[in-house]
């Protein structure tokens, strides 16, 4: 079912206007679009390492940008249709105390969902149905799609075309350990200190 825009995805970004295409979908991908834009970024520095940088930019800003649309989405979906079923069905108390807990855990959640393979458009929503702080929101994707993004820029434009198919085979599982070692990391330095 996802094959055709995985073909897209790839087909554009040997485009002349690859960098547009590389913006748009990592917009949309943060909201709404299924393919990340790994996808491209790929062929794109393999075929010119030279740009890895500027690449890894464009990603992360339209991706954050594209974050602030779900999280609008988020937000102003909730009011017109979630919160009057949670008050049908007398759960708008619970829902309550689980934003509370989501915002208490916010930032490492946006974070969490910006490196790894779990799907960002739904942290982006999420987040704004909680109302989780706006600026929290945006340092958090900041910082987690730029680990992302300029990680895989790093690698491939150290290591070339080699790297490729580890990328393409063990992205997710890379960026799961390294974030739960980054988490780990300052749960050991708050139980220590």
């Amino acid at each position: 079912m996802l094959r055709p825009f995985y073909d897209w995805t790839l087909r554009v970004s040997g485009h002349r206007h690859a960098e547009r295409w590389l913006a748009l979908v990592s917009f949309v991908e943060s909201s709404v679009f299924p393919i990340p834009p790994d996808v491209m970024m790929v062929p794109m520095i393999l075929a010119d390492r030279a740009k890895a940088w500027r690449i890894a930019l464009i990603a992360t800003v339209a991706s954050v940008l594209g974050g602030l649309l779900g999280y609008a989405i988020g937000s102003l979906f909730f009011e017109a249709l979630g919160q009057p079923i949670l008050e049908l069905y007398g759960k708008a108390d619970k829902f309550d105390a689980f934003a509370d807990m989501y915002n208490d855990w916010g930032a490492w959640v946006v974070f969490g969902a910006g490196v790894t393979p779990f799907p960002y458009k739904v942290i982006t929503i999420a987040s704004g149905v909680t109302r989780l702080d706006l600026l929290v929101f945006v340092i958090a994707s900041v910082l987690a799609r730029g680990v992302r993004f300029f990680a895989v820029a790093g690698l491939l434009w150290y290591f070339g075309p080699p790297i490729r198919r580890v990328l393409e085979r063990h992205l997710g599982l890379i960026t799961t350990v390294f974030f739960v070692l980054l988490l780990g990391g300052f749960v050991a330095i708050k139980w220590l200190f």
